[in-house]
């Protein structure tokens, strides 16, 4: 499999206090790769190194190496704001803007400088396709995006993503504000984006990482105890801790 992100040796402090220990892995290109762990145990930290959100957050430090197809992101010469653009990311609980649906998904290519209507309609039109929103929302684009139902909201801010061309997406815990049939929906969507995109999510649920993850990856106090394919993670786990883990010992 090609890799599109590698870490080697990951290391995040907040103050004193050591959140992230020695991360090393590899994130496969065009595939799900789920974090899964108890509570605080550094996989949305982890997460957020993927694109720098941490550099937000007073008195982190990180040491140790991210590259993204490739180049090291930590570089003082990264483009930050090139490198979110590349590297997306869907938080955990719907975000919209205060806006009308048309100008949630057209925002990020007008920051970026497209202001050509024909290609923003065409931008609209694609990205809640993309993200399989269009059918439900094609008759009120310019109604504001604050009616829409919190699993509508989460596509739309998947769909507000889709729009500045990322190649990757983050994912922290997408569904946990969400009903079942949201759930199933967002679970549904991000198995056809892995066609053209890679995606990396944070979750709380071992079933939701069971059903759409190929890749999972068990972190504990700070810790990635182990990454496997997703099959194989939960029928024959290497470390005992990952076992007792997901049989419900502890967590």
């Amino acid at each position: 499999m090609e890799n599109v992100i590698e870490v080697k040796n990951l290391c995040l402090y907040y103050g004193e206090h050591q959140a992230l220990k020695n991360i090393n892995m590899h994130i496969p290109k065009n595939k799900v790769t789920a974090f899964i762990g108890p509570s605080g145990c550094g996989k949305s930290t982890f997460l957020r190194t993927l694109n720098r959100m941490n550099d937000l957050i007073e008195c982190v430090t990180i040491t140790g190496n991210v590259q993204v197809d490739g180049k090291d992101i930590y570089q003082p010469k990264t483009d930050v704001v090139a490198l979110r653009k590349k590297v997306g990311m869907v938080f955990q609980r719907p975000n919209p803007f205060q806006m009308s649906i048309y100008d949630n998904i057209a925002y990020g290519p007008r920051i970026h400088g497209q202001t050509n209507k024909k290609v923003l309609d065409e931008l609209v039109e694609t990205s809640l396709q993309g993200a399989a929103l269009w059918q439900e929302v094609k008759d009120r684009l310019h109604t504001s995006a604050m009616g829409l139902s919190g699993g509508q909201q989460q596509r739309l801010c998947i769909a507000r993503l889709l729009a500045v061309e990322p190649e990757i997406l983050l994912m922290d815990e997408p569904c946990s504000a969400l009903d079942p049939i949201s759930t199933m929906k967002i679970e549904e969507l991000v198995s056809e984006l892995k066609e053209r995109y890679t995606i990396v999510m944070v979750t709380h649920n071992m079933q939701q990482a069971a059903r759409a993850a190929d890749v999972t990856a068990f972190f504990l106090l700070g810790d990635m105890v182990e990454c496997q394919e997703t099959k194989i993670m939960f029928t024959n786990p290497r470390d005992k801790r990952t076992e007792d883990y997901i049989t419900g010992r502890f967590g």
